[in-house]
């Protein structure tokens, strides 16, 4: 029977109800149709709605009193709409989330979606008014600052935002102002950041991290080269001299950085080493040998400008000493008593002359090691006070004139012989045939100026012809060497050493006339019988 008082039909969603009208109505009873209407669908929340007047059907005029029929009616087929929304017509000021801004033209599907389960249209009144649940493919901030955009960003322009740093734990001063967001929240990070200005500078750190995480201790936010460090306040190392212009990675190299146990550059430093040697050990032109305190000598008005005195320590300089380069002499490895006698201006080098001369020394140590006994500091060839005279072999006559390599020409002066024949072998005319002892017949004076007296010094005086005659018409043989030594042919008066003191050879006419002898010897040897000095062809029978 309630079948056939039904007015048409249900529309589609209804139409398995057509067979049970109490589900929707009660007999008799209109005033329960909202009631039931809500508990089917359980639209608690469009009538708490209602109730609070809150939401679209909460501001409806008179909607309170009104029945849900008056505006989803059904029994009109099943092609019937119960939702009689005018989309054009419809109010949205009416709901929860008025429209503003770019909001007013975006068409209603952008924000409210199918199911993507049914790919059916959502209810209206289930669409979120969150931003992020429309703005979620938008939003740069990945989510880290929640889902309030509405906080910094408006509805007339995405990039037209409010927010407001200064609200934050890290408020924006100086050249921060102006900086563009990304370049400190990289990868579109922005919640739980770091503060430390390393977080963001590390590239820009020209310390490499030697300095600590704390650069606000030096920089400021208004300019990365506006620094306020002072290093004669802030450190045990003031700047004087050329030290206060050099740059501060020529003292505070990758190498040689001060190390920090903690952030800040004022607390917990491991400090860097003052000593001069540390930054100038590759300048260092004594190799370490004269130690480490260098301001000993130096000092920071210029690394040239020395204050070492050598005049105060055990050798004064002077003469071609003063001329000198401190490696002149300083060569080679120092020991460590010796630099520590320099840094207390004091000589423990070996001050003898040979010292540094040795190479220097014609005379190969054959005089000693005293040079300062011959020669001066004024120059080597100087003034050379060496006295011949005081040695076996004084200088006389020609003698004093030469140079002394004319005699020590091999560098020997110790064991150099004081035979004339040593020096003067080539100069011998004789070759030997006299002996070795040119000082017989020749003296230092002149070598051609000889005094030899052949009537006093021989056994065989020269008269008539033979006084006029050369020493080689008669000395010519071989066998006449040696002069004034006992050899095999020659007779003379010894001394029991072999040494003959006159000299003495055949002395016949025949040993030196024998091609002139027209008897071809039938007279014998001693042609003096006839013949005499003065002429050989005046015979005496």
């Amino acid at each position: 029977m309630e079948k056939a008082l039904m007015p048409g039909e249900l529309s589609s969603p209804h139409a398995k109800l057509e067979d049970s009208c109490s589900d929707c109505h009660k007999l008799f009873g209109q005033e329960a149709q909202n009631r039931l209407c809500l508990d089917c669908h359980d639209h608690k929340n469009i009538a708490e709605d209602i109730q609070k007047r809150k939401g679209y059907h909460g501001r409806i005029p008179g909607i309170k009193n009104k029945e849900c029929r008056v505006c989803h009616s059904e029994h009109k087929g099943r092609q019937h709409s119960i939702v009689l929304l005018d989309k054009q017509a419809f109010d949205h000021q009416l709901t929860d989330f008025p429209l503003r801004g770019r909001h007013r033209d975006a068409p209603c599907k952008a924000c409210h979606l199918e199911d993507k389960k049914t790919n059916k249209q959502k209810p209206y009144h289930q669409a979120s008014s969150q931003c992020i649940q429309c703005h979620k493919s938008d939003d740069a901030h990945k989510g880290q600052l929640g889902k309030q955009c509405e906080s910094c960003h408006t509805q007339t322009r995405w990039l037209d935002f409010r927010f407001d740093h200064s609200a934050t734990k890290f408020k924006l001063e100086g050249k921060h102002k102006g900086v563009d967001c990304r370049n400190c929240h990289p990868q579109q990070k922005y919640s739980d950041l770091p503060q430390k200005c390393v977080s963001c500078h590390q590239r820009d750190d020209k310390h490499n991290g030697h300095y600590g995480k704390k650069c606000q201790d030096c920089h400021t936010v208004s300019g990365w080269s506006n620094q306020h460090f002072n290093h004669d306040k802030d450190t045990e190392y003031p700047l004087q001299g050329k030290h206060k212009k050099v740059r501060c990675q020529q003292c505070h190299r990758s190498d040689g950085y001060t190390q920090y146990v903690e952030d800040g550059a004022r607390k917990n430093i491991k400090k860097l080493k003052t000593d001069c040697y540390a930054c100038h050990r590759l300048q260092d032109e004594h190799k370490g040998q004269f130690g480490r305190k260098c301001m000993s000598c130096h000092s920071v008005k210029g690394w040239e400008k020395q204050k070492f005195d050598h005049q105060k320590t055990d050798f004064p300089l002077k003469g071609k000493h003063k001329k000198l380069a401190c490696g002149d002499c300083h060569s080679g490895e120092v020991s460590s008593a010796e630099t520590s006698a320099l840094r207390q201006k004091k000589m423990a080098l070996d001050t003898t002359c040979i010292s540094c001369h040795q190479l220097d020394d014609v005379h190969r140590e054959q005089q000693g090691k005293k040079c300062q006994e011959c020669h001066n500091e004024t120059g080597w060839q100087n003034k050379v006070v060496f006295d011949h005279n005081l040695v076996k072999f004084p200088l006389l006559g020609a003698h004093s004139a030469l140079a002394c390599e004319e005699c020590h020409s091999s560098g020997s002066f110790k064991d150099t012989k004081g035979q004339c024949l040593s020096c003067h072998r080539e100069d011998d005319y004789h070759d030997q045939s006299l002996g070795t002892k040119c000082e017989r017949c020749h003296y230092v004076g002149d070598w051609k100026a000889w005094e030899f007296d052949h009537d006093k010094q021989t056994e065989f005086t020269l008269t008539g012809k033979h006084e006029g005659i050369v020493c080689s018409a008669c000395h010519q043989n071989p066998v006449t060497l040696h002069m004034g030594r006992a050899t095999e042919g020659i007779k003379g008066k010894g001394n029991g050493k072999g040494v003959i003191e006159k000299f003495t050879m055949p002395s016949d006419c025949q040993d030196c006339h024998l091609q002139d002898d027209a008897h071809d010897g039938e007279f014998g040897r001693h042609c003096q019988r006839c013949h005499n000095t003065e002429s050989f062809s005046d015979v005496q029978l």
